[in-house]
């Protein structure tokens, strides 16, 4: 876990009533104030929780996408980016851009 992860847990389970000091916290995980108020208060996530939400496709449907890829490839006929980026549109029922 995450010293910041483990920082918000303990916040999470002081006793009510008991004062919150945010630099108290970041000094014993050795995390940055700010950013562990903000996650705290949820105006921040981590990077990984961002790029999460930013992925059209899981792991299951990229893997079906590189077996698409590498089909077409035993076949002759390497796909070209249109024909990449349609089928990963039609795997995640949405529009997916090049990148």
């Amino acid at each position: 876990m995450d010293p910041i992860d483990e920082a918000i847990e303990a916040i999470n389970s002081r006793e009510p009533g008991d004062k919150l000091v945010y630099q108290e916290y970041a000094d014993f995980f050795e995390v940055d104030r700010s950013t562990l108020s903000q996650r705290h208060n949820g105006r921040q996530t981590s990077r990984n929780t961002k790029k999460a939400a930013q992925q059209k496709l899981n792991p299951q449907q990229e893997e079906e996408l590189v077996l698409y890829i590498e089909d077409l490839t035993r076949r002759g006929l390497p796909p070209t980016r249109d024909m990449v980026r349609n089928f990963a549109s039609t795997i995640a029922h949405e529009r997916v851009s090049e990148s």
